[in-house]
């Protein structure tokens, strides 16, 4: 059995390697330790469950695909999902070696159709999660079998995903693959495939390559078998030179920094106060310390956690669940995450285990701490503050950990601190003259604070609402970039999930994307071009680095001022007028992600999505059934009336779908119930003027059973009700495809 780095690790493996059936833990289909080319039959027998005696070769292939290209159609991020971390040949769980195989070929094949006699280049890169170098090896040798040239860091060493989507698009490369699992548990993992513009796959675009899987089965049907082959290890298409050459990148990001947010870095030069870098799992320390001292920066920050580590250094690791029960449970690594504890308090599961009682003994207030996730493309703030804040915190919905009798570390959410960053950033383009240069605009997901949006209208910035996911923000873009280029004298309009269309002007230029999850992305002042000679106007995935340039730049300036974050946040608040100063997110997980036994997880996942879809249906039916005329405003608030009992809706002014949930409107909040398009969970999201109201009805509509009432029978009927789902996709393709930017991808002559 592989070898713990901890108790709490050991007892992993252990629960793993004890449910594990012997035939799995023996079971020899693809052995990649042969580092010379060989072929993988995949055979008939493979589609189906196994049985001792009559099927011993059954791998359920069927089953494991049905799952699959379900959420190919709904993941936001890549589709994820556990894996045997043991054993990942277990095709039990939705991402196993198997599958990478079948999916990696299939992506092959389709970029093969679409650009037939052209020399192709991809990437390859991951973080640190389990079985991760398997998995590049497979896609690697698969995709050079097919005559896919690979582009990889030296050694398969880490890099994180804004770095491999930076450089699919500037070095003009047909897309990339990504292994992560962004802040998910440490045995879920997932591909997050990458297009030529090094934005994530649309629903689309995965849909292509699952026709493909669905066709390599169906020649397993008719002739009883489909030969894979695998290259050798050392293949010449599969590249490390380029990437080495090219120092993973590192300069050209720089450079793409230097244009925009690390234009002026004096402040971060003449800080005394250290900035603390908590890089979790360890990913981002050696791509991030290398931009950091290439700008000239990097003995400002000190570092924690800077080991590479797939258990992420037992962060967000227990040995017992929320009830108090004994077992291994694991609240995943974004720091965020609230819980209660079996008294009932409310803590910060994942900070808790970063112990920063200790690690922080020796830092004054107004030291800042800024978390970033396993792939380094989200970002928590945090600062450490005088205890006698606390009233002024709470008071504000300020969260905080309390580190001894005299200091608590104050815990922005993202809503509170990209608002931070993007109010600094545009006092930034102001003092250097460059603001009036265009006309600035925001993405924002619409799970994100109002406050973004009562911003922004004090400031003269148009507001493009998104569904959640940060393919959706790089799909705004693109359609952006596609009418600039088209009529570069003309403003340009785009329509927003909401159905309004949103004037942006002449050459408009990205202030912001962001999302509340921790994502964003700030937009370039002159458009980024790639070798070749494409332009955009940011890059296409989120990214910790550039949110943390800002960060460091705004506390910097903060400590030449002597204010705390917390102080900026207020003055932000009261100089634009906001009064949606709140904003709160409910996580319903229908059950316990971390059972070992993968025939109990995927049960009670199957369960989880039967509560998940009827708690989505109830209030899904009602937005579509209003858009289509089939209801009006009043009969869904007497609705929601009757069924939520203790809540008011009189106040409702709209329900909508908004391209993955249902967002309901109010005169002075928002509330949007949205399922998880990962995993069996519900998310309420909620922004408004008061925390408990805001709270209360996120909590109560996300935790509503979907049990649907006389009233809501009477409303909707059952076919309606049944179609409303499939009625909902429909829509939010018309969205994604309408003014989109299709235009096709040139393979160029590569130089490097």
């Amino acid at each position: 059995m592989r070898k713990a780095s901890c108790e709490l690790e050991n007892e992993l493996f252990k629960n793993v390697f004890d449910k594990t059936p012997e035939y799995i833990k023996t079971e020899k289909l693809m052995d990649f330790s042969n580092e010379n080319e060989f072929t993988f039959t995949l055979k008939k027998e493979h589609l189906y469950p196994y049985d001792e005696k009559t099927n011993p070769q059954g791998l359920n292939l069927l089953d494991w695909f049905n799952n699959y290209s379900k959420e190919a159609k709904i993941s936001t991020a890549g589709i994820r999902g556990p894996q045997n971390i043991l054993f990942p040949q277990d095709t039990r769980f939705p991402i196993n070696l198997v599958g990478i195989v079948l999916a990696t070929l299939a992506k092959a094949l389709v970029v093969k159709e679409k650009y037939p006699d052209k020399k192709i280049l991809k990437l390859a890169g991951s973080e640190v999660r389990y079985n991760s170098q398997l998995y590049l090896d497979a896609i690697a040798r698969i995709q050079a079998a097919q005559g896919i040239k690979t582009l990889m860091p030296e050694d398969r060493k880490t890099i994180p995903i804004w770095l491999a989507s930076f450089l699919a698009f500037k070095l003009d490369l047909a897309g990339g693959e990504y292994i992560t699992s962004s802040h998910g548990i440490s045995v879920k993992t997932a591909t997050k495939d990458l297009n030529s513009q090094g934005s994530q796959y649309l629903p689309e675009e995965s849909l292509e390559f699952v026709d493909k899987i669905q066709m390599i089965f169906d020649r397993v049907q008719k002739d009883g078998s489909y030969e894979i082959k695998i290259s050798a290890k050392d293949d010449p298409l599969i590249d490390e030179t380029i990437m080495t050459k090219l120092e993973d990148g590192i300069n050209l990001y720089v450079e793409y920094l230097k244009s925009g947010v690390a234009e002026d870095l004096t402040a971060i030069k003449k800080m005394n106060n250290k900035i603390i870098i908590e890089s979790v799992g360890g990913c981002a320390y050696r791509t991030l310390s290398r931009v950091l001292d290439k700008l000239g920066i990097a003995g400002k920050f000190d570092w924690n956690n800077t080991e590479e580590d797939p258990f992420f250094h037992s962060i967000g690791k227990y040995d017992t669940d929320p009830k108090g029960k004994k077992t291994f449970y694991d609240y995943s690594v974004d720091a965020t995450v609230t819980a209660l504890k079996p008294n009932g308090e409310k803590f910060f599961p994942v900070i808790e285990t970063l112990h920063y009682e200790k690690v922080l003994k020796n830092y004054p207030c107004g030291t800042a701490v800024l978390i970033t996730d396993p792939d380094h493309d989200r970002l928590t703030v945090c600062e450490l503050e005088n205890a006698g804040n606390i009233p002024t915190l709470e008071e504000n919905g300020i969260s905080y950990v309390r580190l001894d009798k005299d200091r608590v570390m104050t815990v922005f959410t993202a809503n509170q601190a990209f608002l931070m960053l993007t109010d600094f950033r545009t006092k930034q383009l102001k003092s250097s003259h460059k603001w009036n240069n265009h006309p600035r605009f925001m993405i924002k997901t619409t799970a994100s604070a109002l406050s973004w949006d009562e911003w922004a209208k004090h400031n003269n910035v148009s507001v493009v609402n998104v569904p959640v996911g940060f393919k959706e923000i790089a799909n705004i873009m693109k359609k952006v970039e596609l009418q600039i280029k088209q009529s570069p004298d003309k403003p340009v309009k785009i329509d927003d999930v909401f159905g309004s269309t949103i004037d942006l002007g002449v050459q408009p230029r990205l202030l912001f994307g962001g999302e509340e999850s921790g994502g964003m992305i700030m937009g370039a002042e002159d458009t980024v071009k790639s070798l070749s000679g494409r332009e955009a106007i940011a890059m296409r995935e989120k990214s910790a680095t550039e949110a943390i340039i800002v960060a460091s730049s705004l506390i910097a300036k903060l400590e030449e001022e002597n204010k705390t974050l917390s102080q900026y946040l207020l003055e932000v608040f009261d100089s634009n007028h906001i009064t949606s100063r709140f904003d709160t997110r409910e996580d319903i997980a229908y059950y316990n992600e971390s059972e070992p036994d993968i025939e109990k997880l995927k049960q009670a996942k199957v369960e989880g999505e039967k509560q998940r879809t009827k708690n989505d249906l109830f209030f899904l039916s009602l937005a579509i059934a209003v858009s289509e005329g089939k209801a009006t405003l009043d009969d869904v608030i007497l609705v929601l009336n009757d069924a939520l009992i203790g809540l008011d809706f009189k106040d409702l002014k709209s329900v909508k779908f908004v391209g993955d949930g249902t967002y309901l409107e109010f005169s002075n909040k928002y509330i949007e119930i949205r399922p998880s398009g990962t995993d069996a969970k519900t998310k309420a999201y909620g922004g408004g003027i008061s925390l408990e109201e805001i709270s209360e009805y996120s909590r109560i509509l996300g935790n509503y059973s979907g049990e649907r009432t006389d009233l809501h029978k009477k409303l909707i009927s059952d076919e309606f009700y049944n179609n409303s789902k499939e009625t909902a996709l429909n829509d939010y393709l018309k969205f994604v495809e309408k003014d989109a930017n299709n235009e096709k991808f040139v393979i160029p002559e590569y130089e490097f």
